[in-house]
């Protein structure tokens, strides 16, 4: 009799957002409703990745995961379908620009999308402040009898009016594909009519299009639902059970990303584990049904794409990729991947049919028969006017008391991971295209046991430890954070041979191994694995030491992801990317017991640490991490953050022997906290600026203070901090400082482990686990939020909350 193996810890909570697959960046599907077949499955950025499960007995047909997406069509389409032309102006024009009598005459003719470079389906390139776009159409004389929906697109603060009616005004905020339904009566039928748009672009990337579309006649197939009784999560598990009338299923969704596998981490296959059983003490037939679409495959649905059958060895699969295949040739923050294939894989199980068909008809022959239709060997179609369906059926027979199981796989192959400094390249699990994807799939087949196994045990370990360290709360957050963190990443190698683990900035600015965002998310790593935190500071490295880089401060990022040619962001943060550098290198060396990974890169570090000596005490206006309210010198915990990194140089010299070099760098740290203490007292707390009495902010840098032991500090400086903060807290958390009742999430778990005792850890982040639990906005968890609403501000999908990890970290390295 086989043994069985580990059986996971699941937890059950509310989440925002449900990690169904999470592979990388590009490759990501979360459920953002409660039950898993209210919506459909969507990527991290909103857009739709269909994932539609059915399930047949005796003929009757329960839909349990996913929802048809059924198009609207277009009256008017978005740059997204095809480029519409309008009038525009970066001038400010006269009075009346938004009627629909204005005269054009001065206004110059562009396609639409409007934006900065970089920005999806972009036309017409927009660099000014401001944009006026007027689009002049007519509609027939009878509008259609379903409703009409304005869709529109924008970054940053955008107006909209319909025939003079101002319709939109979103105040400072991006949002794509935003919806909002029409009254009819203002519209002219068999007239002309104009959609009149202004747009200003506060800072960063700038983007408009809009269009109008009306609701599709087309009805959904499968109608009913089966009834979810159970979600619960694990670290790399997602667990769903329904009854499906006399049948019960349970789906499980696995995403292996353990971090001492590094083969397996970056090997691009995800399951969807099934079971299912009779509930009534009696027989019952049953069939199967999954399915996915090309949309996984695409940046836009309006690209052509080409869907094929194949198979590896006694494994079926359908893959998808577009026509196109422009490898690597697209960067960006809401771009999705249109090169390479996504692929639905059978196990090898005898009785799984596959089909390439209809959107529409493969699922009615479903219903209809308990089978899919043979469907074509290949197709190709543009999603715009025929969605095709990649469909795959398990025959189960006949189910009794004994569960039947089985598994599918969803992977991508990008053929094309990463452009390093002009470089491509491959991932890591292609051993630099040794490895192909039938030799993946294959692998993934036959070790799919071990790794549910290896899953089950890694998940319980990782829930006991972060539950004893922090308590159930604190253990549901970091089992959410964990897929999300090392999905927002990119594993490959340098072409010497050297790890890269590069993050995406995901909705933020979509850079590629941004430092501060490498600094928030790093506890994760360090905690189980600092090979990859490693991989994630090798190209910093690299930047300054092969001179691409000659600032005497690390670089914030190496370029737009997926394109690491070299910084991008249009500002630096000097103090805050040296501080985090040189902070981050002796964390490691703390983990491992040695400073060999710091004496690789000594040299550079030596400068990043005098440029903290020579700046980081009082800082000068200069960008940080910390600047959602407005750039301001004197920041106190930039400062310390500047102090941290210069005990830490030390710290490393000491490790290497350098007896004389730790002694200088450790006394003029310690010099500058007793100079720090008297510039930033406040009372009962310390300042936000050295210059600004009755102010605060969240001191979350110290906490390496007490992680890397370098004693500079006194505790009750932390002390101090965390009492007052205990009086400033909200119904949905601690704000991030005195200026705004927004917070950032992964701080929260840093400050929050400054605290001496368990009960007032638990207080400080009891706030943001009412806010993960009660958020209105079903997003991949936002590090960004308002502690009064706990509305989302900004942000969402990011690696940061690997932070969350920071307390299991402190944990460890107490003595």
């Amino acid at each position: 009799m086989k043994k069985a193996g580990a059986q996971p810890i699941a937890t059950s909570f509310r989440a925002p957002a449900y990690p169904l697959v999470t592979v990388d960046p590009y490759t990501s599907a979360w459920s953002e409703t409660d039950t898993l077949y209210n919506s459909p499955i969507r990527h991290w950025t909103g857009k739709t990745h269909s994932l539609i499960g059915a399930i047949r007995v005796d003929g009757e047909v329960y839909r349990f995961m996913g929802k048809e997406d059924i198009p609207w069509v277009a009256i008017l389409p978005m740059a997204k379908e095809e480029p519409w032309e309008g009038k525009y102006t970066m001038q400010k024009p006269e009075t009346g620009w938004e009627q629909k009598n204005f005269s054009e005459a001065g206004w110059k003719s562009g396609r639409a999308a409007f934006g900065t470079s970089g920005m999806p389906t972009l036309s017409t390139l927009w660099e000014t402040k401001d944009i006026w776009v007027r689009r002049d159409f007519q509609l027939p004389s009878e509008l259609p009898a379903n409703d009409i929906y304005l869709i529109y697109s924008h970054d940053d603060n955008f107006e909209l009016y319909l025939n003079g009616k101002k319709l939109v005004d979103t105040g400072y905020s991006w949002k794509n594909n935003v919806v909002l339904k029409l009254d009819k009566n203002l519209l002219v039928p068999g007239g002309q009519n104009v959609i009149a748009a202004h747009c200003h672009n506060r800072t960063g990337g700038a983007y408009v299009d809009f269009g109008l579309y009306r609701e599709n006649s087309q009805s959904e197939i499968f109608t009913r639902t089966a009834f979810q009784d159970s979600v619960a999560l694990s670290a790399t598990q997602t667990y769903y059970g329904f009854t499906c009338g006399p049948v019960n299923l349970g789906l499980t969704f696995t995403a292996p990303l353990l971090p001492s596998d590094l083969d397996l981490l970056s090997r691009p296959i995800d399951y969807i584990n099934y079971q299912v059983r009779s509930n009534d003490g009696k027989e019952h037939q049953v069939q199967l049904y999954f399915e996915m679409t090309p949309q996984w495959a695409v940046n836009e649905v309006s690209q052509e794409i080409r869907v094929s059958r194949g198979k590896t060895g006694n494994i079926s699969y359908l893959k998808a990729g577009t026509t196109e295949q422009p490898i690597l040739q697209k960067k960006g923050d809401d771009v999705r991947i249109d090169w390479g294939y996504v692929y639905l894989a059978t196990s090898g199980n005898p009785q799984s049919s596959m089909s390439i068909g209809n959107y529409f008809e493969t699922k009615k022959a479903f219903v209809k028969n308990g089978a899919i239709p043979v469907g074509k060997q290949e197709l190709t179609a543009k999603m715009t006017r025929n969605m095709p369906a990649m469909a795959c059926e398990e025959k189960l027979g006949k189910v009794f008391n004994q569960p039947v199981k089985g598994f599918l796989m969803i992977g991508y192959n990008d053929i094309e991971s990463i452009q390093y400094f002009g470089q491509n390249l491959k991932a890591w699990w292609t051993r630099n295209g040794k490895v192909s994807m039938g030799d993946a799939l294959q692998a993934a087949a036959a070790e799919h046991e071990q790794v549910l196994d290896s899953c089950a045990k890694f998940d319980n370990q990782l829930w006991k430890e972060a539950f004893l360290t922090g308590g159930k709360e604190y253990a549901d957050l970091c089992v959410l954070a964990f897929s999300q963190s090392i999905a927002a990443h990119k594993l490959t190698r340098d072409p010497k041979g050297n790890i890269l683990f590069l993050s995406k900035e995901n909705f933020s600015n979509g850079s590629i191994g941004t430092v501060d965002v490498t600094y928030p998310s790093a506890p994760l790593f360090l905690k189980y694995n600092p090979e990859l935190l490693k991989g994630m500071l090798n190209p910093i490295f690299y930047f300054s030491e092969s001179g691409k880089w000659t600032k005497p401060f690390a670089a914030h990022d190496v370029g737009t992801y997926p394109k690491a040619n070299g910084q991008t962001y249009g500002g630096d943060m000097p103090v805050e990317e040296s501080g985090n550098m040189v902070i981050l290198t002796a964390a490691i060396a703390q983990m491992e017991g040695n400073a060999e990974y710091a004496k690789k890169h000594w040299k550079v570090l030596t400068i990043w640490a005098n440029y903290l000596m020579d700046k980081g005490m009082d800082p000068e206006n200069q960008l940080c991490t910390d600047d959602f309210a407005g750039h301001f010198a004197h920041n106190t915990n930039l400062s310390i953050k500047a102090i941290m990194g210069i005990a830490c140089y030390g710290k490393l010299a000491g490790i290497l022997g350098e007896a004389s070099t730790a002694k200088k760098y450790t006394e003029a740290a310690k010099a500058m906290a007793r100079k720090w203490m008297q510039m930033a007292n406040d009372g009962d707390h310390y300042r936000l600026t050295f210059d600004k009495p009755d102010t605060w902010s969240q001191k979350y840098n110290l906490v390496w203070n007490r992680i890397l032991h370098l004693n500079i500090f006194p505790p009750e400086v932390a002390q101090k901090e965390v009492a007052y903060y205990l009086t400033k807290l909200n119904p949905y958390g601690l704000p991030l400082d005195s200026r705004k009742t927004y917070t950032k999430a992964d701080w929260e778990v840093w400050t929050a482990t400054l605290a001496e005792n368990q009960q007032d850890f638990e207080k400080l982040i009891s706030g943001l686990y009412r806010f993960v639990t009660e958020t209105p906005d079903r997003v991949p968890m936002s590090d960004w939020y308002e502690t009064i609403n706990a509305k989302k501000v900004g942000f969402q999908a990011r690696s940061v909350v690997g932070g969350y990890f920071i307390k299991m970290l402190e944990q460890k390295e107490k003595k």
